[in-house]
């Protein structure tokens, strides 16, 4: 028998800098923090809140997207691990709007591409992960 699963309920990265990589992600997609210790937290707090391991996490939709601060390290996609996160927009015009985005952020990113099932628009965050956004198509 399978395990009836319908979704992924989170997804935690490692990063090297939570501040450096947190400010790129709120700058790109403005997500609320659903969790975090908060700045002046007693110890029983941030025992409470250990399991963020310093980090925090966002409200994606549905589904939880954590940053988790681990030191040094470079991402690589040919390990064993993570390939790349892809995050799901409504249309290929968000994928458009997204390319100015990322412009004015400096970002570098590809072009859009179409893959058949949709669009991509592929990109890396600080730490050199591999990030796209989706748009199906129709």
């Amino acid at each position: 028998m399978s395990i009836p699963t319908r979704a992924f309920a989170h997804m935690r990265l490692t990063v090297t800098n939570l501040e450096r990589s947190r400010a790129f992600y709120d700058a790109l997609f403005g997500l609320p923090v659903a969790f975090e210790v908060p700045p002046n937290a007693d110890e029983a707090t941030r025992e409470q809140f250990s399991w963020l391991f310093g980090g925090l996490v966002y409200q994606l939709g549905d589904s939880l997207f954590g940053l988790r601060p681990v030191g040094k390290d470079t991402f690589d996609e040919d390990r064993v691990g993570l390939d790349h996160v892809s995050f799901a927009v409504a249309s290929r015009d968000d994928l458009d709007a997204a390319l100015t985005q990322l412009d004015q952020l400096g970002v570098s990113h590809e072009e859009v591409k179409d893959i058949g099932a949709g669009y991509i628009l592929e990109f890396r965050d600080p730490d050199n992960i591999a990030l796209e956004l989706f748009a199906p198509k129709g």
